[in-house]
């Protein structure tokens, strides 16, 4: 085989893995390129069957007192949430959505008259390039963790130096949350629920491309990781929550269910594993991706009211009959 086409099959190859790495970044880094449809078809979980009962929950919350408040991040954008308040209560849940998904539609509809009747206020922010929120490309927990900091601040000063605040997020704003552990968080922050969360930007990427399109992950991701950087300024490896949770010491409690296609229950519980924090981790049987609260509504509830009862004062807290 002579030289030249031994180069010509190098760089045939190399233009080859350029372009899927590119289309794999229009696909899901750039704002108006995230499709919720295609990516409820990736996760692998039938929402059909739940549609009645999210809608029937969605009626009812939207007729709950709430109000759009914004924050600006580091990087100056324009960052949008929804706040149901409790009268008399210094206690709020900040709830961060998946991929694709916003504050509006919310992943938290089912679960928030659980919260309210607990007493909580509940703060449901856009993650950046979803929503209301400003942004061009999707964060991938690795800029989000920076807003959620912002967030942060912003609840401290509305509620007060003793409020008490528990971060809960799905998907990618599970990973977000994770994330987030890492980075030295107001004592006021007093426990971390996460669903569903993968490890990095990277591993989730590879997975899908293994999984789903039976491509090598690699060298596309590290084509990627590079494009990544230049175009929205972090690599996809460049934040890991199994990672970060080696340096947590906020109490978390992880969530996810053993027939998760889209992310691999491994991932949380490598999560698990790695976590410095006191920690619990719970897998639903049969449960796909972010359905975890549908398949087993009831210990769902139960193991996050277990968690808030360890973790946060009894102050404020009044269940409904």
């Amino acid at each position: 085989m002579s030289k030249r086409i031994i180069i010509g099959g190098i760089l045939c190859f190399a233009a080859t893995e350029v372009t899927i790495a590119s289309y794999l970044l229009k696909r899901t880094l750039i704002r108006n390129k995230a499709d919720v449809e295609r990516t409820k078809k990736m996760s692998g979980t039938d929402w059909v069957k739940y549609i009645p009962e999210i809608k029937k929950k969605k009626e009812w919350l939207i007729k709950q007192e709430h109000n759009d408040v914004y924050i600006k991040s580091d990087d100056n954008l324009k960052l949008h949430g929804i706040l149901f308040p409790k009268e008399n209560s210094k206690k709020i849940v900040i709830c961060l959505h998946g991929y694709s998904s916003n504050a509006g539609i919310s992943d938290y509809t089912a679960i928030s008259r659980f919260y309210l009747d607990k007493g909580f206020n509940i703060l449901m922010i856009d993650a950046r390039a979803h929503g209301a929120s400003e942004g061009k490309y999707i964060g991938f927990g690795c800029l989000d963790r920076n807003d959620l900091v912002k967030w942060i601040e912003y609840v401290i000063s509305l509620l007060g130096n003793d409020c008490e605040i528990l971060l809960h997020g799905t998907s990618m704003g599970g990973a977000t949350v994770l994330m987030a552990s890492g980075l030295e968080l107001p004592s006021n922050v007093k426990g971390i629920i996460s669903d569903c969360a993968f490890t990095s930007p990277a591993e989730v990427f590879s997975n899908v491309l293994k999984t789903m399109y039976h491509i090598p992950p690699y060298p596309i991701i590290n084509i990627a990781s590079i494009m990544s950087k230049k175009l929205a300024g972090y690599r996809l490896d460049q934040c890991n929550a199994a990672e970060e949770v080696k340096k947590a010491t906020v109490p978390i409690l992880l969530i996810h269910g053993d027939s998760d296609t889209f992310v691999p229950c491994s991932m949380s519980e490598k999560i698990y594993k790695n976590c410095s924090s006191p920690k619990a981790l719970f897998i639903v049987k049969r449960a796909g991706h972010a359905e975890s609260y549908y398949k087993e509504t009831k210990e769902y509830q139960e193991k996050v009211d277990d968690f808030i009862k360890r973790y946060l004062s009894d102050r404020d807290v009044k269940i409904n009959a």
